[in-house]
């Protein structure tokens, strides 16, 4: 018979909910989803705190960082793509693009996002390795807690809290490398030269590192991340979840007391009631009592059983990535059922790959070049003594490449006999005045457009301004109105 749900999600009885949070000591385990976890962490944190060091040529003038946030240049670079501040919209489809993962990922199995992605669960996973290594296992760990104090427990506890800072500096001191050259930063920190807010920041996110991953630990994720309660408004029968196999385990009991039951012929399950599961589990939740709040679906307690199985001779997967309904099937002697592909999951994926495609494409056919145009308020146009009107503007023409360009100036939309004249600009080819605009800038002048005496006007005529890129050809183009008595 399956153990009760425990409804406080977090382990305990009712009267103990409010209690003070008990300190929880992981063991340490090895299997396939241990691996997993240290792949994906050395992934991860190799890519977070090296990636800034990484060198992109964009060519002289231009910063060579592989990715940087140039807050005072207004540009944001990731390899070979440059996003300006008006490209804002970049950002909003990264935004949906991660959430429609993360729920994909949650239809597919779980709060697997919380077990191996997550940054909380990534550097709580190196806190407690360092833990492990000052300290001892789960065993040690706790005896040494209960010891009185001595030199050994000072000296242990201070190496142990002296690296956890050193982790949490560092964590600290990467992320404000993105946002400079990071060679340069790291000798201007070094001989106290950075500007102070880059102290600032490496001081919050050193303290807030060395507390979530060092003391808060499990807290976090059962008390303080919103994703848990979002995620089961989210997750179907379907989804995969870390899950104890009770037709299997059930009636659970000790080793011995199990053997006694089989030679008597009564049923006895495989759960040896080890507690193995529970001492390898980062938010202590014993996972017996069926899907919880405080359950991250790292598959942990996975590893931890597997290993119990090998030494009693049963099979694996006691604990395993399954559903309740296939649980059900089984006892009523059907076949299991894994619905990877159902409605839902299209349509994350489909949302993923559309919005991804979109992003794509805006990349790939963007210009290089743009162009906005500001009509004059007062006056709005301006009778000429021979006849003619004159209407003026402002242009702010844009240009994006890292090399300084030439461009034409024309309008389109108007009579014949048409003139157009940019204030300070000399150079003209073919009527149309020749602009540069500088690397990577924009460059703003106020242009005037006279219409040819006795040309029939209407009072707003539609006109079409364009910028050509004189040696490559590329075009920008702005609408306005020409106004006339």
């Amino acid at each position: 018979m399956r153990a009760e749900t425990d409804p406080s999600g977090a382990g305990g009885q009712p009267d103990e909910w409010f209690a003070s949070a008990k300190k929880i000591y992981p063991m340490a385990v090895h299997g396939t989803f241990r691996k997993i976890k240290w792949a994906v962490l050395f992934a991860t944190l190799g890519i977070y705190y090296f990636l800034p060091f990484v060198r992109w040529d964009r060519g002289p003038d231009a910063p060579d960082q592989a990715v940087l946030i140039d807050l005072a240049g207004r540009r944001a670079y990731f390899f070979f793509i440059e996003i300006w501040p008006q490209e804002v919209y970049y950002l909003t489809g990264l935004l949906i693009l991660a959430a429609m993962a993360l729920f994909l990922m949650n239809a597919v199995a779980g709060r697997i996002w919380c077990g191996y992605l997550c940054p909380q669960t990534v550097w709580t996973d190196l806190f407690l390795w360092v833990e492990r290594q000052i300290e001892g296992d789960r065993r040690e760990r706790m005896l040494l807690d209960a010891e009185r104090w001595s030199v050994a427990k000072v000296l242990q506890k201070l190496s142990k809290h002296t690296l956890w800072l050193m982790i949490a500096w560092w964590t600290g001191g990467a992320w404000v490398l993105y946002f400079a050259d990071a060679p340069t930063l790291v000798k201007s920190l070094a001989t106290g030269e950075a500007p102070f807010s880059a102290y600032l920041w490496i001081g919050i996110l050193t303290f807030t590192t060395y507390a979530l991953a060092g003391h808060m630990r499990e807290q976090v994720c059962i008390f303080l991340c919103p994703w848990p309660r979002i995620q089961a408004a989210l997750t179907d029968e379907d989804a995969l979840n870390v899950t104890y196999r009770y037709d299997r385990g059930e009636p659970r009991g000790s080793l011995k007391q199990n053997r006694k039951r089989v030679d008597e012929g009564l049923p006895a399950g495989d759960c040896i009631d080890c507690h193995q599961c529970v001492h390898a589990c980062p938010t202590g939740v014993d996972i017996r009592n069926g899907t919880q709040l405080g359950c991250i679906q790292c598959g942990l307690c996975i590893d931890a059983c597997d290993t119990v199985m090998d030494k009693i001779g049963k099979p694996h997967g006691l604990i395993a990535y399954d559903t309740d309904e296939n649980i059900k099937r089984r006892m009523e002697g059907r076949e299991t059922v894994v619905r990877m592909v159902r409605p839902r999951t299209i349509i994350y994926a489909a949302i993923i790959v559309l919005v991804g495609a979109i992003m794509a494409y805006a990349l790939v056919t963007r210009q290089h070049e743009g162009m906005s145009v500001l009509h004059d308020r007062n006056p709005i146009y301006v009778e000429l003594s021979d006849g003619g009107v004159r209407n003026g503007y402002t242009i702010r023409m844009l240009n994006k490449r890292l090399s300084a360009r030439e461009f034409a100036l024309s309008v389109e939309g108007m009579p014949d006999g048409t003139r157009i004249e940019a204030v300070g600009i000399n150079e003209h080819a073919d009527g149309a005045p020749l602009i540069t605009v500088g690397v990577d800038t924009t460059r703003e002048l106020r242009v005037l457009v006279f219409s040819p005496a006795g040309a029939s006007l209407d009072k707003s005529t539609p006109i079409t301004f364009r910028l050509r890129d004189t040696a490559s050809g590329d075009t920008a183009t702005a609408s306005d109105f020409f106004k006339a008595p």
